[in-house]
C-alpha cells in the first residue's frame, strides 16, 4: 500500500514536469478521444468490440512509427497477442495522457514504446524527454506494477537532421533512465541507422525522408526481436 502511494505521488510530480495534472490526464484517458486522433481511437475502440483481446500480451504504442508498422502483429514469434496502438503525431505527453486507455486496459505483460521524437521536433528540450518518458514508467507501474517495458530509441531521420545533437543527448539520457529501473529495457536502433559518415541511412527511409520504409522496419524488427518476449 505504501509502495503505492509512492508511486501515485512520484506519478503527480513526473505529470507536473510534462504539463498535465493527475486529474486532467484521467480525464483524457476515460474520455472519447477528439482532436486529430478521434479517427485513430475509434478505430482501436471498433477493434477491440469486433475482437476483444486477451490480457497478458504486448502493447506497442507511440507515434506514426508504431503506427505505420503494416505486418506488426505477425512480426514476433514468441508473443501471443501483439497490440499497434500508435497514433500519428503524438509526443511521450500524448501518451502519457491518454496511457489507460492504449495500454494500460488490455492489462499486457510489455509494452514496448516509441515516441520522443516530435517533442523534440516542437522544440522539448532532451532532459524534457526523459522527464515525460519517466511520467510514462510512472504511470504504468502505478496500474501495473509488474509490466516490462521497452523504448525503441529515438530515430536519426533524415529530414530532422539539424536535431541529431538533440537526438544523441536526449537517448543518452533516456538509456541512464531505463537503467534506473527494473525490467524497463532500452533499445537501440539510433546507431544501426547511421552511415560510416554518422548520417542518417537514407535507404530506410520513404520519400518523405522522415517515416520508415520496409527494409527500416525489418532492421527495427531485427533488432527488436531479442527484447519482445
Amino acid at each position: 500500500m505504501i509502495r503505492v502511494m509512492r508511486l501515485k505521488t512520484r506519478l503527480r510530480l513526473a505529470l507536473a514536469l510534462v504539463g498535465l495534472t493527475v486529474g486532467g490526464a484521467l480525464h483524457a484517458q476515460g474520455a472519447p478521444a477528439a482532436g486529430p486522433w478521434a479517427a485513430s481511437f475509434a478505430a482501436f475502440d471498433a477493434a477491440d468490440q469486433a475482437r476483444p483481446p486477451p490480457a497478458g500480451g504486448v502493447v506497442f504504442v507511440g507515434s506514426s512509427s508504431i503506427r505505420l508498422w503494416e505486418g506488426l502483429e505477425e512480426a514476433f514469434q514468441g508473443p501471443p497477442v501483439v497490440l499497434r496502438r500508435g497514433f500519428g503525431g503524438s509526443t511521450l505527453a500524448d501518451c502519457v495522457a491518454h496511457l489507460k486507455r492504449l495500454v494500460i486496459a488490455y492489462r499486457p505483460r510489455q509494452v514496448v514504446v516509441y515516441a520522443g521524437e516530435n517533442d523534440l521536433a516542437q522544440g522539448r528540450r532532451p532532459e524534457e524527454v526523459a522527464e515525460r518518458f519517466r511520467a510514462l514508467v510512472e504511470g504504468l507501474r502505478a496500474d501495473l506494477p509488474e509490466v516490462r517495458i521497452a523504448y525503441i530509441s529515438i530515430k536519426p531521420s533524415p529530414a530532422r537532421v539539424h536535431l541529431l545533437p538533440e537526438v544523441k543527448e536526449a537517448n543518452r539520457q533516456l538509456k541512464a533512465l531505463a537503467a534506473s529501473y527494473r525490467d524497463v529495457e532500452f533499445i537501440d536502433v539510433f546507431h544501426d541507422m547511421l552511415d560510416e559518415q554518422g548520417l542518417p541511412r537514407a535507404t530506410l527511409f520513404a520519400g518523405d525522408a522522415l517515416h520508415l520504409n520496409a527494409s527500416g522496419y525489418a532492421l527495427w524488427r531485427q533488432r527488436l526481436a531479442g527484447y519482445v518476449r
